[in-house]
């Protein structure tokens, strides 16, 4: 991997970029190496040079893609917000905000997150769970419970928000995707859960 690290910026964009590509149009395994070799205007062999399998190749594009989500979220994140919806909110506009400036980034994770390939399912599995962590952190450190009504489990409702993020999520085309539509649609659902979860006078 340092001989890619160690590489000028604008080749290691092209080759990252083409990677992205191709596995978000086509999966994980009906990408071949050629494939992005081609789109990255470099050898098959290079490609092997770079990252020594297709596997490993696919895994670093999992964490680099993660680990750029999270440290704009760390260092854009307001944290003196307590509010548990205004948090997913702004969580969820960050991460817009790097899918726009990372064009390649969402087909990639979008079809990432519904890989079934046994060959890094597992490690799919572990990479995106960091992701997990971290927003569990956000929703949850600091966040004011009260608002709440007795007997809501905030914990519960944040698996109702990823069980329809996900929902949504699986039925996109990527070739279409709409940032600010899905963005909508996903805030709608977060209001009418606080109209149901939240006490009246923090409506």
């Amino acid at each position: 991997m340092d001989k890619f690290l160690n590489l000028p910026e604008e080749k290691r964009k092209r080759i990252v970029d083409a990677a992205l590509k191709s596995f978000g149009a086509n999966g994980y395994k009906k990408t071949s190496v050629s494939d992005i070799a081609k789109g990255a205007d470099i050898s098959k062999a290079m490609v092997f040079h770079y990252f020594g399998t297709k596997k490993d190749l696919y895994l670093y594009l999992i964490k680099m893609c993660t680990d750029i989500i999270i440290n704009e979220i760390k260092n854009g994140f307001d944290y003196t917000v307590t509010d548990f919806f205004d948090r997913i909110k702004e969580s969820a506009e960050i991460k817009a905000s790097v899918m726009r400036k990372h064009t390649s980034i969402p087909a990639f994770l979008i079809s990432a997150y519904f890989e079934s390939d046994p060959e890094v399912k597992s490690d799919i599995t572990s990479l995106l769970a960091i992701g997990d962590d971290y927003r569990d952190k956000i929703a949850f450190e600091g966040m004011d419970t009260s608002k709440f009504k007795e007997g809501i489990d905030p914990k519960l409702v944040l698996k109702m928000l990823i069980w329809m993020a996900e929902g949504y999520t699986s039925q996109l085309s990527v070739s279409t995707l709409d940032l600010d539509a899905m963005l909508k649609e996903f805030y709608e659902c977060m209001d009418l859960l606080r109209d149901n979860f939240y006490k009246e006078e923090y409506l």
